[in-house]
């Protein structure tokens, strides 16, 4: 059969077409990697994340009832007992999300992973529920700083895998979830103003109270709520105290006095505040020390 010879340059350009092409299409989709600890679900797929961050539950000051409660919860469910899906919600910095990755430090060896997912992927949640299914393991799926704007039809999905459809009720599946306010989605003054017959605009909603519920139901669905609230100077000093410790250095009063000007440049009292200023410290000293 004879072949055909094209000019280089003919070639040179089938080649840039190709790899256009190559770079519009989807990533193929690959075989979970289950031999990981935690994972990213990415563009419809379960991606493995080979070196996660690790959190220590001893670390986390402040919180010792909450730290009781998802502690049980989740060995509850580790042991393959009833257990439930937990939300935590309130201040920023105050440790909702890493008692999440620090459970997975702690129990990683007893079969605890964890899957983290965006909030706009909600709606993948049954293809998820579909790839570990039949897996040994115990698959927490972790949302972080979970909340919804009035037009985001997202919250279904979640509502479904919750508690609403025949997939909810996994045995190797539950959802953690944290947010900075009580209820999922806004709720707006006009929504608890009575309505009259007077001037009322076309579109007003006829049963209000219905709406608003169908609001607040979203967070009624996870069965354990925990509630994070500010700490005080004397917390935040404990927790910086404590990570200089772990690193080996004094806690000094130039420290002390660097940490409460640290917190008041940021604006903030927390265990976020506390763990930054504390790489700030350490590595200081560490440079000085060279």
């Amino acid at each position: 059969m004879p072949t055909l010879d094209l000019p280089d340059n003919i070639l040179e350009s089938l080649s840039s077409v190709l790899l256009q092409l190559q770079q519009t299409l989807p990533e193929l989709r690959k075989a979970p990697d289950f031999t990981a600890a935690a994972y990213k679900w990415q563009d419809k797929q379960l991606k493995a994340i080979q070196q996660s961050k690790k959190m220590y539950l001893e670390d986390l000051k402040g919180i010792e009832r909450q730290k009781e409660k998802v502690i049980q919860n989740t060995l509850q469910f580790l042991k393959g007992f009833p257990a439930n899906d937990v939300l935590l919600t309130g201040s920023r910095g105050t440790g909702k999300s890493s008692i999440v990755r620090a459970l997975l430090t702690e129990y990683e060896s007893q079969g605890l992973r964890l899957i983290e997912i965006e909030r706009d992927d909600l709606s993948d949640l049954p293809e998820i529920q579909k790839l570990i299914a039949g897996r040994p393991e115990k698959f927490i799926v972790y949302c972080d700083d979970l909340a919804f704007n009035a037009e985001d039809e997202n919250y279904r999905s979640l509502k479904s895998v919750l508690d609403g459809s025949l997939q909810s009720g996994s045995s190797n599946f539950i959802i953690y979830a944290t947010s900075n306010r009580r209820h999922l989605l806004p709720e707006f003054m006009h929504e608890n103003t009575p309505v009259t017959k007077v001037d009322v605009p076309q579109y007003t909603e006829l049963h209000p109270q219905e709406a608003i519920e169908e609001k607040i139901s979203l967070s009624d669905r996870f069965g354990m709520w925990l509630s994070f609230y500010p700490m005080d100077q004397k917390l935040y000093l404990e927790i910086a105290e404590h990570y200089l410790a772990k690193a080996n250095l004094p806690w000094t009063e130039d420290a002390r006095t660097a940490a409460l000007r640290w917190s008041q440049g940021r604006g903030q009292r927390s265990g976020r505040a506390a763990y930054q200023f504390s790489k700030h410290w350490i590595g200081s000293q560490q440079l000085l020390n060279l």
